[in-house]
């Protein structure tokens, strides 16, 4: 993870800020917990400035984008974190369990250096239904599939485990894959997909975006899809996972 990120890191804050409709549900996940580890924290998005914080982040590319004066970090692998048991009240990881070498073992050391709960924003690998998948990059559910953990797969680390959905706003403003469902151009953005990860591993893009660019000028794109131009949001998978522990 640490040599994808420091490849395709630059940049990579301009384009991934917090939303404040996830932020806000990232809140409400964490509960009271006042002292949080956020794990694979990346530029540093959704760390509450209201309670302490951690970081732990391997890419030095992307420790390097923190804000002067966040929360301090640590270079670090979610496989090894270097902090003793019950450290924290809470561990928080966003969008990154995928790209973890171990899963298992990571989900282990964030219920072993959390004393409350783990909150994870994740998505779901069983869901479909998303027009740039099915309809221009199906590759990219072959790679991500296989990556992502099942929420069974959060039970068996965990054992009971809270998963609610999180639909995305048509304004989304952190740009992860799932973000501009209603803004299909910005996918035709090289710095929207170099902040997208996945982009990253795929091969011969551009003749799957030169059909979106041609499907988008001629009408095609709004025959198909045009009915999600009326919609305020849309339910892609994405997931909040917690593990209340006490």
């Amino acid at each position: 993870m640490a040599q994808l990120y420091d490849e395709i890191g630059v940049g990579y804050r301009d384009f991934r800020r917090p939303d404040p409709r996830l932020d806000a549900a990232i809140a409400r996940a964490l509960h009271e917990a006042e002292t949080i580890v956020n794990v694979g924290a990346g530029a540093g998005s959704y760390e509450p400035s209201d309670r302490a914080v951690v970081a732990v982040e391997p890419a030095m590319t992307m420790i390097r984008q923190r804000r002067p004066g966040g929360a301090p970090v640590v270079q670090a692998s979610a496989t090894e974190l270097p902090f003793r048991d019950d450290a924290f009240a809470a561990a928080l990881a966003i969008l990154t369990v995928h790209h973890w070498p171990d899963q298992a073992r990571g989900l282990d050391e964030m219920a072993r250096v959390a004393r409350r709960r783990v909150v994870v924003v994740t998505w779901d690998p069983s869901t479909s239904g998303f027009w740039l998948t099915d309809d221009y990059f199906p590759e990219i559910f072959e790679i991500d599939r296989p990556l992502f953990p099942s929420i069974e797969a959060f039970r068996l680390a965990w054992g009971h485990v809270e998963v609610h959905p999180f639909s995305i706003p048509h304004d989304c403003v952190d740009g992860f894959l799932g973000a501009y469902w209603r803004r299909p151009h910005a996918y035709l953005d090289a710095g929207v997909r170099g902040a997208i990860s996945t982009f990253a591993k795929l091969r011969e893009v551009e003749p799957r975006l030169d059909r979106l660019r041609r499907d988008l000028a001629d009408g095609t794109w709004t025959r198909r899809h045009g009915h999600l131009l009326s919609r305020s949001e849309i339910d892609l998978g994405y997931r909040i996972v917690i593990a209340p522990k006490s």
